[in-house]
Protein backbone atom coordinates (compact mmCIF):
# COMPACT_ATOMS: atom_id res chain seq x y z
CA UNK A 1 0.00 0.00 0.00
CA UNK A 2 1.07 3.52 -0.12
CA UNK A 3 3.20 2.70 -3.04
CA UNK A 4 4.72 5.26 -5.97
CA UNK A 5 5.58 4.09 -9.35
CA UNK A 6 8.80 2.59 -10.04
CA UNK A 7 10.11 2.97 -12.86
CA UNK A 8 13.17 0.62 -13.86
CA UNK A 9 13.09 -1.86 -10.90
CA UNK A 10 11.63 -5.27 -11.73
CA UNK A 11 9.01 -5.27 -9.27
CA UNK A 12 6.42 -7.92 -10.16
CA UNK A 13 4.62 -7.32 -6.97
CA UNK A 14 3.54 -3.84 -7.60
CA UNK A 15 0.43 -3.39 -9.61
CA UNK A 16 1.90 -0.17 -11.16
CA UNK A 17 3.89 -2.59 -13.66
CA UNK A 18 1.01 -4.70 -14.85
CA UNK A 19 1.67 -5.35 -18.69
CA UNK A 20 0.85 -7.70 -21.33
CA UNK A 21 2.56 -10.85 -20.78
CA UNK A 22 6.17 -10.64 -22.42
CA UNK A 23 5.94 -6.98 -22.82
CA UNK A 24 8.13 -4.59 -20.87
CA UNK A 25 7.16 -1.39 -20.43
CA UNK A 26 5.93 1.40 -17.47
CA UNK A 27 2.39 0.17 -17.13
CA UNK A 28 0.46 0.84 -14.03
CA UNK A 29 -3.04 0.47 -12.55
CA UNK A 30 -4.99 2.61 -14.97
CA UNK A 31 -5.62 6.10 -13.15
CA UNK A 32 -7.96 9.15 -14.26
CA UNK A 33 -6.34 11.79 -16.38
CA UNK A 34 -4.55 14.33 -13.64
CA UNK A 35 -3.80 11.48 -10.94
CA UNK A 36 -0.50 11.07 -11.27
CA UNK A 37 1.58 11.70 -8.62
CA UNK A 38 2.93 15.18 -8.82
CA UNK A 39 -1.09 16.04 -9.50
CA UNK A 40 -0.80 14.36 -6.20
CA UNK A 41 1.46 16.25 -5.01
CA UNK A 42 -0.60 19.69 -6.17
CA UNK A 43 -3.20 18.51 -5.14
CA UNK A 44 -2.25 17.71 -1.30
CA UNK A 45 -0.79 21.42 -1.53
CA UNK A 46 -3.39 23.14 -2.24
CA UNK A 47 -5.32 23.85 0.99
CA UNK A 48 -8.65 21.61 0.62
CA UNK A 49 -9.08 19.92 3.91
CA UNK A 50 -8.34 16.27 3.46
CA UNK A 51 -8.59 15.09 6.83
CA UNK A 52 -11.82 16.17 7.52
CA UNK A 53 -10.78 17.60 10.56
CA UNK A 54 -10.54 21.08 9.25
CA UNK A 55 -6.46 20.85 10.51
CA UNK A 56 -7.05 19.29 14.17
CA UNK A 57 -5.04 16.45 14.69
CA UNK A 58 -6.79 13.71 17.30
CA UNK A 59 -5.76 10.99 19.07
CA UNK A 60 -7.88 7.87 17.77
CA UNK A 61 -9.16 5.09 19.53
CA UNK A 62 -8.92 1.39 18.32
CA UNK A 63 -12.58 1.84 18.16
CA UNK A 64 -12.66 4.90 16.24
CA UNK A 65 -10.38 3.50 13.52
CA UNK A 66 -12.76 0.81 12.80
CA UNK A 67 -15.50 2.96 11.56
CA UNK A 68 -13.56 4.54 9.25
CA UNK A 69 -12.91 1.84 6.52
CA UNK A 70 -14.87 2.17 2.91
CA UNK A 71 -13.72 3.41 0.08
CA UNK A 72 -15.24 6.78 0.87
CA UNK A 73 -14.29 6.74 4.37
CA UNK A 74 -10.65 5.38 4.77
CA UNK A 75 -8.42 5.67 7.52
CA UNK A 76 -5.46 3.60 8.25
CA UNK A 77 -2.51 3.51 10.62
CA UNK A 78 1.00 3.12 10.11
CA UNK A 79 3.59 2.84 12.87
CA UNK A 80 1.13 4.57 15.03
CA UNK A 81 -0.10 7.59 13.19
CA UNK A 82 -3.20 7.40 11.61
CA UNK A 83 -4.12 8.77 8.01
CA UNK A 84 -7.23 10.02 6.09
CA UNK A 85 -6.46 8.25 2.54
CA UNK A 86 -9.84 8.54 1.01
CA UNK A 87 -8.60 11.12 -1.10
CA UNK A 88 -5.21 9.37 -1.57
CA UNK A 89 -7.65 6.67 -3.39
CA UNK A 90 -7.73 7.67 -6.74
CA UNK A 91 -3.94 8.49 -7.07
CA UNK A 92 -2.40 5.46 -5.57
CA UNK A 93 -0.85 3.64 -8.56
CA UNK A 94 -1.04 0.23 -6.77
CA UNK A 95 -5.27 0.60 -7.13
CA UNK A 96 -7.56 1.00 -4.47
CA UNK A 97 -7.74 -2.54 -3.61
CA UNK A 98 -4.08 -2.34 -2.42
CA UNK A 99 -4.93 0.53 0.10
CA UNK A 100 -8.01 -1.07 1.47
CA UNK A 101 -6.44 -4.17 2.65
CA UNK A 102 -6.23 -2.05 5.44
CA UNK A 103 -9.16 0.34 5.87
CA UNK A 104 -9.94 1.00 9.14
CA UNK A 105 -6.94 -1.51 10.82
CA UNK A 106 -3.21 -0.97 11.53
CA UNK A 107 -1.51 -1.78 7.68
CA UNK A 108 1.95 -1.12 9.02
CA UNK A 109 3.19 -4.97 8.41
CA UNK A 110 0.94 -5.13 4.80
CA UNK A 111 3.32 -1.56 4.51
CA UNK A 112 6.12 -3.11 5.43
CA UNK A 113 5.99 -6.45 3.54
CA UNK A 114 5.24 -4.11 0.28
CA UNK A 115 7.50 -1.15 0.33
CA UNK A 116 8.72 -0.37 3.64
CA UNK A 117 10.98 2.06 1.79
CA UNK A 118 8.26 4.68 0.52
CA UNK A 119 7.93 8.08 2.64
CA UNK A 120 4.72 7.99 3.24
CA UNK A 121 5.09 10.80 6.07
CA UNK A 122 5.96 13.05 3.04
CA UNK A 123 3.35 12.05 0.90
CA UNK A 124 0.30 12.13 3.54
CA UNK A 125 1.42 14.90 5.84
CA UNK A 126 -1.26 16.63 4.52
CA UNK A 127 -3.49 13.52 5.44
CA UNK A 128 -2.17 12.80 9.21
CA UNK A 129 -5.43 12.15 11.54
CA UNK A 130 -3.91 12.14 14.39
CA UNK A 131 -1.87 9.50 16.85
CA UNK A 132 -3.09 5.90 18.11
CA UNK A 133 -4.32 6.17 21.75
CA UNK A 134 -2.16 3.29 23.62
CA UNK A 135 -3.57 1.24 26.52
CA UNK A 136 -0.81 0.23 28.80
CA UNK A 137 -1.36 -3.15 29.70
CA UNK A 138 0.59 -5.61 31.74
CA UNK A 139 1.99 -7.19 29.06
CA UNK A 140 3.22 -3.53 27.29
CA UNK A 141 4.37 -2.10 30.42
CA UNK A 142 7.25 -5.38 30.53
CA UNK A 143 8.20 -4.66 27.24
CA UNK A 144 8.66 -0.76 27.63
CA UNK A 145 10.44 -1.27 31.63
CA UNK A 146 13.95 0.04 31.20
CA UNK A 147 16.64 -2.78 30.27
CA UNK A 148 19.18 -2.72 33.07
CA UNK A 149 21.99 -4.07 29.96
CA UNK A 150 21.82 -0.64 28.32
CA UNK A 151 21.16 -0.90 24.45
CA UNK A 152 19.03 -4.34 24.62
CA UNK A 153 17.23 -4.29 21.10
CA UNK A 154 13.16 -4.14 21.86
CA UNK A 155 11.81 -7.82 21.81
CA UNK A 156 9.13 -6.87 19.54
CA UNK A 157 12.45 -6.67 16.93
CA UNK A 158 14.59 -9.22 18.09
CA UNK A 159 13.40 -12.97 17.17
CA UNK A 160 14.66 -15.36 19.65
CA UNK A 161 18.42 -16.59 18.66
CA UNK A 162 20.25 -19.56 19.32
CA UNK A 163 23.54 -18.10 21.26
CA UNK A 164 25.55 -20.23 19.04
CA UNK A 165 24.33 -18.97 15.58
CA UNK A 166 24.57 -15.34 16.70
CA UNK A 167 27.54 -13.25 14.91
CA UNK A 168 29.87 -11.65 17.65
CA UNK A 169 33.13 -9.45 17.13
CA UNK A 170 36.15 -8.78 18.54
CA UNK A 171 38.84 -6.45 18.17
CA UNK A 172 42.63 -5.40 18.23
CA UNK A 173 45.13 -2.61 17.11
CA UNK A 174 48.25 -1.57 16.73
CA UNK A 175 50.33 1.40 16.80
CA UNK A 176 48.83 3.05 13.36
CA UNK A 177 45.45 1.14 12.90
CA UNK A 178 42.60 -0.63 14.86
CA UNK A 179 40.75 -3.85 13.57
CA UNK A 180 37.31 -4.92 13.94
CA UNK A 181 36.99 -8.91 13.23
CA UNK A 182 33.41 -9.85 12.61
CA UNK A 183 32.37 -13.82 13.01
CA UNK A 184 29.42 -14.70 10.81
CA UNK A 185 29.96 -18.23 12.33
CA UNK A 186 28.35 -19.36 8.77
CA UNK A 187 29.62 -19.29 5.21
CA UNK A 188 29.11 -16.06 3.74
CA UNK A 189 28.57 -14.96 -0.24
CA UNK A 190 31.51 -14.42 -2.12
CA UNK A 191 29.70 -11.22 -3.41
CA UNK A 192 29.89 -9.30 -0.58
CA UNK A 193 27.31 -9.02 2.71
CA UNK A 194 28.82 -5.69 4.44
CA UNK A 195 28.33 -2.39 4.38
CA UNK A 196 30.63 -0.13 5.88
CA UNK A 197 29.93 3.90 6.60
CA UNK A 198 32.60 5.72 8.59
CA UNK A 199 31.85 9.21 8.86
CA UNK A 200 33.41 12.31 11.74
CA UNK A 201 34.50 9.50 13.56
CA UNK A 202 31.09 7.32 13.55
CA UNK A 203 31.48 3.71 12.37
CA UNK A 204 28.65 1.88 11.19
CA UNK A 205 29.18 -1.44 10.02
CA UNK A 206 26.08 -3.88 9.06
CA UNK A 207 26.48 -7.34 7.83
CA UNK A 208 23.72 -9.14 5.68
CA UNK A 209 23.41 -12.74 6.66
CA UNK A 210 20.18 -14.26 4.78
CA UNK A 211 16.98 -12.65 6.17
CA UNK A 212 18.78 -11.50 8.95
CA UNK A 213 21.24 -8.34 9.69
CA UNK A 214 24.09 -7.59 12.13
CA UNK A 215 24.68 -4.44 13.26
CA UNK A 216 28.13 -2.52 14.96
CA UNK A 217 27.76 1.13 15.43
CA UNK A 218 29.89 2.74 17.78
CA UNK A 219 31.51 6.75 17.98
CA UNK A 220 35.34 5.37 17.83
CA UNK A 221 37.02 6.54 21.08
CA UNK A 222 40.50 8.12 18.74
CA UNK A 223 40.72 9.96 15.91
CA UNK A 224 41.31 8.37 12.58
CA UNK A 225 41.95 9.13 8.90
CA UNK A 226 38.81 8.51 7.36
CA UNK A 227 39.08 5.65 5.52
CA UNK A 228 38.55 2.25 5.93
CA UNK A 229 38.91 -1.13 4.25
CA UNK A 230 37.09 -4.32 4.06
CA UNK A 231 38.53 -7.87 3.99
CA UNK A 232 36.35 -11.41 4.16
CA UNK A 233 37.30 -15.10 4.05
CA UNK A 234 33.82 -16.23 2.78
CA UNK A 235 34.15 -20.06 3.68
CA UNK A 236 34.87 -19.44 6.81
CA UNK A 237 32.55 -16.72 7.87
CA UNK A 238 35.21 -14.06 9.12
CA UNK A 239 34.84 -10.19 8.13
CA UNK A 240 37.86 -8.06 8.95
CA UNK A 241 37.32 -4.33 8.73
CA UNK A 242 40.05 -2.28 8.99
CA UNK A 243 40.68 1.42 9.66
CA UNK A 244 44.29 3.84 10.48
CA UNK A 245 44.49 5.89 13.17
CA UNK A 246 45.46 9.33 12.55
CA UNK A 247 48.02 9.57 14.95
CA UNK A 248 49.89 6.67 15.88
CA UNK A 249 49.67 5.18 19.80
CA UNK A 250 47.29 2.92 21.66
CA UNK A 251 43.42 3.22 22.60
CA UNK A 252 42.35 2.46 25.80
CA UNK A 253 39.13 1.19 24.57
CA UNK A 254 37.33 1.12 20.57
CA UNK A 255 35.00 3.47 21.27
CA UNK A 256 31.36 4.22 22.56
CA UNK A 257 27.68 2.20 21.75
CA UNK A 258 25.41 3.85 19.81
CA UNK A 259 21.76 3.00 18.95
CA UNK A 260 21.47 -0.69 17.78
CA UNK A 261 24.99 -1.36 18.27
CA UNK A 262 25.58 -5.14 18.57
CA UNK A 263 22.11 -6.10 17.63
CA UNK A 264 20.71 -9.18 15.16
CA UNK A 265 17.44 -8.61 13.84
CA UNK A 266 15.21 -9.39 11.00
CA UNK A 267 16.58 -7.31 8.20
CA UNK A 268 13.32 -6.28 7.33
CA UNK A 269 12.74 -4.57 11.14
CA UNK A 270 16.16 -2.44 10.29
CA UNK A 271 15.64 1.22 8.96
CA UNK A 272 17.23 1.57 5.90
CA UNK A 273 20.45 3.68 5.94
CA UNK A 274 21.29 6.01 3.41
CA UNK A 275 24.75 7.70 2.20
CA UNK A 276 25.44 10.57 -0.33
CA UNK A 277 26.83 9.15 -3.71
CA UNK A 278 28.54 11.17 -6.29
CA UNK A 279 27.34 10.52 -9.92
CA UNK A 280 30.68 9.72 -11.99
CA UNK A 281 29.51 8.83 -15.46
CA UNK A 282 26.81 7.82 -17.35
CA UNK A 283 26.88 5.53 -20.03
CA UNK A 284 24.40 4.61 -23.03
CA UNK A 285 22.98 0.98 -23.41
CA UNK A 286 20.77 1.42 -26.05
CA UNK A 287 18.24 4.55 -26.85
CA UNK A 288 16.34 5.10 -23.82
CA UNK A 289 18.09 2.90 -21.06
CA UNK A 290 21.78 4.19 -19.38
CA UNK A 291 24.20 2.63 -16.83
CA UNK A 292 24.54 5.06 -14.31
CA UNK A 293 27.60 4.85 -12.23
CA UNK A 294 28.10 6.37 -8.55
CA UNK A 295 30.98 6.43 -6.30
CA UNK A 296 30.76 6.14 -2.50
CA UNK A 297 31.66 8.70 -0.17
CA UNK A 298 35.12 8.64 1.51
CA UNK A 299 34.58 6.14 4.48
CA UNK A 300 32.12 4.32 3.03
CA UNK A 301 32.78 0.45 1.68
CA UNK A 302 29.30 -1.30 -0.10
CA UNK A 303 28.93 -5.08 -1.07
CA UNK A 304 25.53 -5.55 -2.42
CA UNK A 305 25.19 -8.95 -2.87
CA UNK A 306 23.80 -10.74 -5.95
CA UNK A 307 20.48 -10.25 -6.72
CA UNK A 308 19.73 -7.63 -4.17
CA UNK A 309 18.61 -3.71 -5.44
CA UNK A 310 19.38 -0.16 -3.36
CA UNK A 311 16.73 2.58 -3.40
CA UNK A 312 17.79 5.37 -4.55
CA UNK A 313 15.84 9.31 -2.67
CA UNK A 314 15.79 12.40 -4.14
CA UNK A 315 13.83 15.54 -3.12
CA UNK A 316 11.41 16.45 -6.23
CA UNK A 317 9.22 19.10 -5.84
CA UNK A 318 9.33 19.06 -1.66
CA UNK A 319 8.56 16.06 -1.47
CA UNK A 320 10.81 13.20 -1.09
CA UNK A 321 10.75 10.27 -3.89
CA UNK A 322 11.87 6.91 -3.48
CA UNK A 323 13.08 4.43 -6.26
CA UNK A 324 14.58 0.86 -5.94
CA UNK A 325 17.14 -0.28 -8.85
CA UNK A 326 19.20 -3.48 -9.08
CA UNK A 327 22.67 -3.45 -8.81
CA UNK A 328 24.43 -4.69 -11.80
CA UNK A 329 28.33 -5.13 -12.39
CA UNK A 330 30.64 -2.73 -14.88
CA UNK A 331 30.69 -5.32 -17.83
CA UNK A 332 28.60 -8.64 -18.00
CA UNK A 333 32.06 -10.79 -17.93
CA UNK A 334 35.10 -8.88 -16.71
CA UNK A 335 38.70 -10.72 -17.61
CA UNK A 336 38.93 -11.09 -13.81
CA UNK A 337 37.03 -12.65 -11.97
CA UNK A 338 37.88 -10.79 -8.65
CA UNK A 339 36.00 -6.82 -8.17
CA UNK A 340 37.67 -4.29 -5.87
CA UNK A 341 36.02 -3.98 -2.64
CA UNK A 342 35.66 0.05 -3.22
CA UNK A 343 34.22 -0.64 -6.28
CA UNK A 344 31.47 1.40 -7.83
CA UNK A 345 27.94 1.30 -7.62
CA UNK A 346 26.42 0.45 -10.98
CA UNK A 347 22.68 0.75 -11.73
CA UNK A 348 21.10 -0.09 -15.46
CA UNK A 349 18.01 2.26 -15.75
CA UNK A 350 15.50 2.94 -18.27
CA UNK A 351 14.17 6.64 -18.69
CA UNK A 352 10.76 7.18 -18.83
CA UNK A 353 10.24 10.75 -20.44
CA UNK A 354 6.67 11.32 -18.38
CA UNK A 355 8.26 9.45 -15.46
CA UNK A 356 8.59 11.31 -12.45
CA UNK A 357 12.07 10.16 -11.13
CA UNK A 358 14.15 8.78 -14.41
CA UNK A 359 13.83 12.24 -15.77
CA UNK A 360 15.05 13.90 -12.20
CA UNK A 361 17.87 10.82 -11.96
CA UNK A 362 18.74 11.62 -16.04
CA UNK A 363 19.09 15.64 -15.68
CA UNK A 364 21.58 15.23 -12.98
CA UNK A 365 25.21 16.45 -14.00
CA UNK A 366 28.60 14.37 -13.27
CA UNK A 367 29.60 15.57 -9.84
CA UNK A 368 26.24 15.76 -8.69
CA UNK A 369 24.99 13.80 -5.43
CA UNK A 370 22.62 11.49 -5.29
CA UNK A 371 21.27 9.47 -1.29
CA UNK A 372 21.77 5.96 -2.05
CA UNK A 373 20.41 2.86 0.42
CA UNK A 374 22.16 -0.14 1.61
CA UNK A 375 21.28 -3.51 -0.04
CA UNK A 376 17.49 -4.88 0.12
CA UNK A 377 15.99 -8.53 -1.25
CA UNK A 378 14.87 -11.27 -0.44
CA UNK A 379 17.25 -13.86 -3.16
CA UNK A 380 18.91 -16.28 -1.53
CA UNK A 381 22.13 -17.92 -3.46
CA UNK A 382 21.99 -21.25 -1.44
CA UNK A 383 18.93 -22.91 -3.74
CA UNK A 384 20.89 -21.35 -7.21
CA UNK A 385 24.38 -23.33 -6.16
CA UNK A 386 22.76 -26.11 -5.07
CA UNK A 387 21.46 -27.24 -8.75
CA UNK A 388 23.04 -27.69 -11.63
CA UNK A 389 20.87 -25.72 -14.24
CA UNK A 390 19.95 -22.39 -14.33
CA UNK A 391 17.08 -20.68 -16.34
CA UNK A 392 16.30 -17.22 -16.53
CA UNK A 393 13.06 -15.81 -17.66
CA UNK A 394 13.12 -11.75 -18.27
CA UNK A 395 10.98 -9.23 -19.89
CA UNK A 396 12.53 -5.89 -20.95
CA UNK A 397 14.44 -4.66 -17.29
CA UNK A 398 13.09 -7.57 -15.25
CA UNK A 399 16.80 -8.72 -17.05
CA UNK A 400 18.57 -6.26 -14.60
CA UNK A 401 19.02 -8.92 -11.93
CA UNK A 402 19.82 -11.77 -14.05
CA UNK A 403 23.26 -9.79 -15.39
CA UNK A 404 25.22 -10.83 -11.87
CA UNK A 405 23.60 -14.11 -12.01
CA UNK A 406 25.26 -14.78 -15.20
CA UNK A 407 28.15 -13.68 -14.28
CA UNK A 408 28.36 -15.47 -11.13
CA UNK A 409 27.39 -18.96 -12.34
CA UNK A 410 30.27 -18.63 -15.71
CA UNK A 411 33.07 -17.17 -13.49
CA UNK A 412 32.49 -18.01 -9.78
CA UNK A 413 30.71 -21.50 -10.45
CA UNK A 414 31.38 -24.82 -11.45
CA UNK A 415 28.57 -26.65 -9.59
CA UNK A 416 25.68 -25.50 -12.40
CA UNK A 417 26.61 -27.07 -15.87
CA UNK A 418 24.03 -24.39 -17.73
CA UNK A 419 22.57 -21.14 -17.59
CA UNK A 420 19.72 -19.96 -20.33
CA UNK A 421 18.02 -17.14 -20.49
CA UNK A 422 15.04 -16.26 -22.82
CA UNK A 423 14.82 -12.89 -22.71
CA UNK A 424 11.11 -11.42 -23.64
CA UNK A 425 11.26 -7.46 -25.61
CA UNK A 426 8.70 -5.84 -27.68
CA UNK A 427 11.16 -4.78 -30.51
CA UNK A 428 14.68 -6.12 -31.49
CA UNK A 429 16.02 -2.01 -30.49
CA UNK A 430 14.85 -2.76 -27.18
CA UNK A 431 17.07 -5.75 -26.24
CA UNK A 432 19.18 -4.59 -23.24
CA UNK A 433 22.91 -5.71 -23.71
CA UNK A 434 22.22 -7.46 -27.18
CA UNK A 435 25.70 -7.94 -28.64
CA UNK A 436 27.33 -9.00 -25.54
CA UNK A 437 25.03 -11.49 -24.63
CA UNK A 438 25.47 -13.25 -27.66
CA UNK A 439 28.93 -12.89 -27.71
CA UNK A 440 29.32 -14.37 -24.22
CA UNK A 441 27.14 -17.16 -25.93
CA UNK A 442 29.66 -17.68 -28.51
CA UNK A 443 32.92 -17.84 -26.65
CA UNK A 444 30.87 -19.84 -23.20
CA UNK A 445 29.22 -23.57 -23.81
CA UNK A 446 27.53 -23.39 -20.61
CA UNK A 447 26.09 -19.86 -21.39
CA UNK A 448 22.67 -20.25 -23.93
CA UNK A 449 20.50 -16.48 -24.94
CA UNK A 450 17.22 -16.73 -27.01
CA UNK A 451 15.29 -13.78 -27.82
CA UNK A 452 11.64 -13.17 -27.79
CA UNK A 453 9.83 -10.37 -29.67
CA UNK A 454 6.07 -9.20 -29.27
CA UNK A 455 6.44 -6.77 -32.10
CA UNK A 456 9.04 -8.39 -34.60
CA UNK A 457 10.42 -6.45 -38.18
CA UNK A 458 9.66 -8.73 -41.36
CA UNK A 459 13.12 -9.85 -41.23
CA UNK A 460 13.24 -11.04 -37.50
CA UNK A 461 14.65 -14.88 -37.64
CA UNK A 462 13.95 -15.47 -33.78
CA UNK A 463 11.35 -16.38 -31.52
CA UNK A 464 7.72 -14.37 -31.62
CA UNK A 465 4.97 -13.82 -29.40
CA UNK A 466 4.57 -13.78 -25.46
CA UNK A 467 5.60 -16.33 -22.69
CA UNK A 468 3.16 -19.73 -22.99
CA UNK A 469 3.19 -23.43 -22.30
CA UNK A 470 4.57 -25.07 -25.03
CA UNK A 471 7.59 -22.24 -25.17
CA UNK A 472 8.45 -22.98 -21.60
CA UNK A 473 8.16 -26.91 -22.03
CA UNK A 474 10.70 -26.19 -25.06
CA UNK A 475 13.39 -23.72 -22.83
CA UNK A 476 13.23 -25.72 -20.20
CA UNK A 477 15.30 -29.17 -20.25
CA UNK A 478 16.42 -31.50 -19.14
CA UNK A 479 13.25 -32.73 -16.58
CA UNK A 480 15.76 -34.53 -14.60
CA UNK A 481 18.05 -32.29 -13.87
CA UNK A 482 18.59 -30.08 -10.37
CA UNK A 483 17.06 -27.03 -12.09
CA UNK A 484 16.77 -23.68 -10.99
CA UNK A 485 14.37 -20.99 -12.97
CA UNK A 486 14.19 -16.98 -11.93
CA UNK A 487 11.57 -14.98 -13.33
CA UNK A 488 11.95 -11.08 -13.32
CA UNK A 489 9.72 -8.78 -15.20
CA UNK A 490 6.11 -6.61 -15.23
CA UNK A 491 3.72 -8.04 -12.80
CA UNK A 492 1.59 -10.28 -15.72
CA UNK A 493 4.60 -11.45 -16.78
CA UNK A 494 5.50 -12.88 -14.01
CA UNK A 495 2.25 -14.02 -12.56
CA UNK A 496 1.66 -15.78 -15.96
CA UNK A 497 4.84 -17.10 -16.12
CA UNK A 498 5.12 -18.38 -12.51
CA UNK A 499 1.75 -20.04 -13.03
CA UNK A 500 2.58 -22.03 -16.06
CA UNK A 501 5.78 -23.21 -14.20
CA UNK A 502 3.29 -24.35 -11.19
CA UNK A 503 1.13 -26.43 -13.53
CA UNK A 504 4.11 -27.60 -15.21
CA UNK A 505 5.27 -29.53 -11.99
CA UNK A 506 7.66 -26.77 -10.71
CA UNK A 507 8.11 -26.79 -7.21
CA UNK A 508 8.78 -23.59 -4.82
CA UNK A 509 12.28 -24.90 -4.04
CA UNK A 510 12.47 -24.47 -7.81
CA UNK A 511 11.19 -21.22 -8.76
CA UNK A 512 12.38 -17.42 -7.63
CA UNK A 513 10.76 -14.01 -8.45
CA UNK A 514 12.72 -11.24 -7.92
CA UNK A 515 10.35 -9.03 -5.91
CA UNK A 516 10.97 -4.79 -5.24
Amino acid sequence: MLNVPTQSFPAPSSQQRVAPSGQSGRNKVALKPGHSLMDWIRYSKSGKDLTGLKGRLIEVTQEELEKHNTRGDCWTCIRGMVYNVTAYMEYHPGGEEELMKAAGADGTELFDQVHRWVNYESMLKECLVGRMATKITTAMKAIISPSPAGLATPASLAPPQDKDSRPRYDWFQTEGSVHLVIYAKRKIPSSGCTTADLQAGVLRLEVLLGKMSYLLHLCLAGEIDGNVSVHSAHTVGKIQVSIRKQSKGSWARLGQPLESHNTFVRKKDRALFYRECVLVSKTEVNYNTNVFRFKFPRGSVMHVPVGQHVYLKANIQDTEVVRAYTAVDQHLISASGNSSQESDLYLMIKIYPDGIFTPYLHSLQIGDHMSVSGPDGTFSLRRLLDGTNLYLLAAGTGFTPMVRLIRLVLEDTETVREAKLLFFNRREEDILLHHELHQLAANNPRFQVEHVLSEPCGSWSGRRGRVDESMLKDFITPEDSKRYVCVCGPKAFTELTMGLLKQLGYGEEELHAFQG
